[in-house]
């Protein structure tokens, strides 16, 4: 996945208008942008859209944030679309591992009551939402084998932490938020799962949209989380890997299946090492030549 654009749960129209947005996930939202009093609304909407596009062969992947396990939602966010089949959940608010597995054992039970195959309802984490979350950022290793990402985000952050904004007068992050995105960016590494970055909120703003996300693929994220459906082909193609790069790590690793007993080997002028070669691989396999 390259782009994952929120779409509220609320909205038919706006549901149906994200499927055809070229987006590789939506994550349809019961948390944020639906008010208390729709969120009952909400629930009914998501699953009716879930029932008619989960079956389709050529569909995005179809997550649903539900509300964080503190609000005292969670529970019936997943009895409304559970039957619906999702491929995912999000969890806002995460605080580390042990939520992770919480929400783990609440989807098995809701598989086996529907019929769904075990485990497979996957689990992406908003992991920094707040202080205790970024402190947490080391423990998901091992916490589910439904983890597929972590994402991070500023906005509830810079709530939680009182600051006046996130960003500085040039529009660059400021230095608590530079350290929330660098630890996502360790944890998942540590855990083995995508590093997701987090939405540009300036939705009219293509130019700094692109450059934010060539920053983001630069540093090893693999895709980024989208407000409006315009910022979707601007998020997909900077994370289509191009055919430079693509050729690139093809050589790299036929090098080194040319030398299996080499820990260094010469591609192009350069010397290289394992590291460079897993660097290679991870890139073929995101582009599913591997």
């Amino acid at each position: 996945m390259r782009s994952l654009l929120f779409v509220p749960g609320d909205s038919r129209k706006k549901l149906d208008k994200g499927f055809a947005s070229g987006a590789d996930a939506l994550l349809i939202d019961l948390e944020d942008s639906v008010a208390l009093d729709a969120k009952e609304e909400a629930r009914r909407v998501t699953a009716g859209f879930l029932a008619e596009a989960v079956p389709m062969a050529d569909r995005p992947r179809l997550y649903v944030r539900v509300n964080g396990l503190t609000t005292g939602l969670t529970d019936a966010d997943l009895d409304g679309v559970m039957q619906a089949a999702p491929d995912g959940i999000v969890l806002p608010k995460t605080v580390g591992g042990a939520d992770v597995s919480h929400l783990g054992a609440k989807l098995a039970v809701r598989e086996a009551e529907y019929g769904l195959s075990d485990g497979a309802t996957r689990i992406l984490a908003i992991a920094t939402e707040n202080a205790l979350g970024v402190f947490a950022l080391g423990t998901f290793a091992g916490a589910s084998h439904r983890l597929m990402g972590l994402a991070w985000g500023g906005e509830d952050l810079s709530a939680d932490i009182g600051a006046e904004a996130n960003r500085d007068e040039a529009g660059a992050y400021t230095e608590p938020y530079r350290i929330a995105r660098s630890l996502t960016l360790l944890g998942s590494a540590a855990a083995s799962v995508d590093p997701i970055d987090a939405v540009y909120t300036n939705f009219r703003d293509l130019e700094g949209l692109g450059a934010e996300c060539r920053q983001a693929r630069r540093d090893g994220f693999v895709a980024k989380m989208a407000i409006h459906p315009a910022q979707v082909p601007v998020i997909n193609e900077a994370f289509t890997p191009s055919e430079e790069a693509l050729a690139r790590a093809r050589a790299v690793i036929d090098a080194f299946q040319a030398n299996p007993g080499a820990g260094v080997v010469g591609v192009g002028g350069e010397m290289l090492d394992r590291p460079h070669f897993l660097r290679a691989e991870r890139l073929l396999k995101r582009a599913g030549l591997i």
